[in-house]
């Protein structure tokens, strides 16, 4: 099929403002994706849900049922919706509009947060890893370290104690589902917490802006990818362009109202996932991603391993160094991973 497209764009600038110009009729070049597998939505209705009020009941039947649930979402899908998790609507709805007018803010407050290494505490850019990239992604970010020490942008006005206050009631949700992963692993609840020192755990505030695109069927919000850490917990402003990857098919997320939606990250999978664009509205989408300290060396723990009496799959290192290892290369499904597979003859 022959496509138009505008010339390369020599060096990309925040994509917000590349949308926003008025004669933008066709992208340029270097924001077209030559694969990009079209999505079957059939299956949309059987993404699993979890129901976090009977994980955290006290009623130890109804604490068995969520804790089999989870197993289930995080054995066959790697990703799951969560509903009744007690954070109050208002409070999310408040930090998507703050995290849109952060993106709304001039171009030069934005670049005081334009970091240069993976581990600066506030980042602000475009696309991935646009020093690395040839093709761009349909994407600008903001990424923020929130824990154990506390980052934030001064601006907008109030931004600092919606993103506090928010992230400290997503690490609690997140806290009490890998409480129940530990669990559905036949672990002790507390083993996850206690072998990666999540007192300490490193927690990232990623807010993602994806504008509207003239020619959303030729380019990427995101591609294909699975998340570093132990879980991202992910909300978005009700417009569409999630996709997860099942039994080989995408699928569309239809986000139910007010649900977190969770990736899991191998016994459990780490799911595949991406981000597509459309042609009429902004999509703004915030996630928080759980890992262990920094300095935690990370490896299979060793009850499965023995417990299975099956050799470790992958290489330990330590959190910071995979950290960077990730970030720093060009976004490739599970590339990353894969290299600290142990070879097998």
């Amino acid at each position: 099929m022959e496509t138009t497209a505008a010339p390369l764009l020599q060096t990309p600038n925040y994509i917000k403002q590349l949308a926003e110009s008025p004669d933008l009729h066709f992208i340029p070049a270097n924001y077209v994706h030559s694969t990009n597998n079209p999505c079957d939505s059939s299956d949309s209705n059987s993404i699993p849900i979890i129901d976090f009020s009977l994980l955290t009941s006290g009623d130890p039947h109804q604490c068995s049922i969520a804790i089999h649930h989870l197993s289930k979402a995080c054995q066959d899908w790697g990703f799951f919706m969560v509903v009744n998790h007690g954070i109050p609507e208002n409070l999310i709805k408040a930090v998507i509009d703050c995290t849109h007018e952060f993106f709304n803010l001039p171009e030069e407050d934005k670049r005081e947060y334009a970091g240069k290494h993976v581990l600066d505490p506030i980042r602000c850019g475009t696309s991935f890893n646009a020093s690395k990239e040839n093709v761009f992604f349909w994407r600008d970010y903001l990424k923020v370290f929130v824990h154990p020490q506390f980052h934030s942008p001064t601006k907008p006005q109030g931004y600092r104690d919606i993103v506090s206050e928010y992230c400290e009631k997503i690490r609690e949700v997140a806290k009490m589902l890998l409480g129940g992963i530990s669990e559905s692993l036949g672990l002790e609840e507390g083993f996850l917490d206690k072998a990666l020192d999540l007192k300490s755990g490193l927690q990232i505030f990623v807010g993602n802006y994806y504008p509207n695109c003239p020619q959303p069927e030729l380019t990427m919000g995101m591609p294909p990818h699975s998340d570093h850490g132990l879980l991202t917990l992910l909300i978005q402003n009700q417009v569409g362009g999630l996709q997860v990857q099942h039994e080989g098919k995408w699928i569309n997320v239809n986000a139910l109202p007010n649900s977190l939606l969770i990736f899991s990250n191998g016994k459990y999978k780490s799911n595949m996932h991406r981000a597509v664009v459309n042609n009429k509205v902004t999509r703004i989408s915030i996630a928080t991603a759980h890992g262990p300290s920094l300095e935690t060396i990370v490896s299979p723990a060793s009850p499965l391993v023995y417990n299975e009496n099956s050799a470790a799959a992958y290489i330990p290192m330590k959190y910071s160094e995979y950290l960077e290892l990730q970030q720093s290369n060009q976004l490739d499904g599970k590339s990353c991973l894969e290299r600290l597979k142990f070879p097998r003859n």
